[in-house]
């Protein structure tokens, strides 16, 4: 959902910049909640006060609610199905490649892969979270003082 809050945030409407809706991610990945949400309705309150940030989140939260709703009923039905579970086994790549895809735009557009340093750490961090038991908070923390000192 970030990616397409972005473009109609960003880019459709030109409400905020980049660099605000990336200032604006970065709360709303601090606060508790799904970041989405957050996102939604601290842009809402940005552009429209406290009424746009109630519009943004139930914006945000209805369509979902009325989807989840829907495909859970879908998911209990045919729980068992080889051809249901084979679907859902093919969906976690393409699930994992939105996320990637949404993170590099994002950098891209906020200018946050400025150097060639910044990518490096980037790949190692990922692979040490792919190929090793690392937890990711312990990544995190490592390389948020690694970024510091370089």
């Amino acid at each position: 959902m970030l990616p397409l809050i972005q473009q109609e945030v960003v880019q459709n409407y030109a409400w905020l910049s980049a660099t605000q809706f990336a200032d604006i991610l970065s709360v709303a990945e601090m606060t508790p909640g799904p970041v989405s949400i957050n996102t939604a309705t601290y842009v809402g309150y940005q552009v429209a006060g406290i009424s746009g940030s109630v519009l943004a989140t139930i914006g945000v939260v209805l369509p979902s609610l009325i989807i989840i709703s829907t495909l859970t009923s879908i998911v209990l039905k045919n729980k068992n199905n080889p051809y249901f579970q084979g679907v859902f086994h093919g969906l976690r790549p393409v699930v994992v490649a939105l996320i990637i895809g949404a993170a590099i735009i994002l950098g891209i557009n906020t200018n946050t892969f400025s150097n060639i340093v910044e990518i490096f750490l980037t790949v190692i961090a990922l692979g040490l979270f792919y190929f090793t038991k690392l937890h990711p908070i312990l990544l995190l923390l490592s390389f948020g003082i690694l970024g510091i000192f370089i």
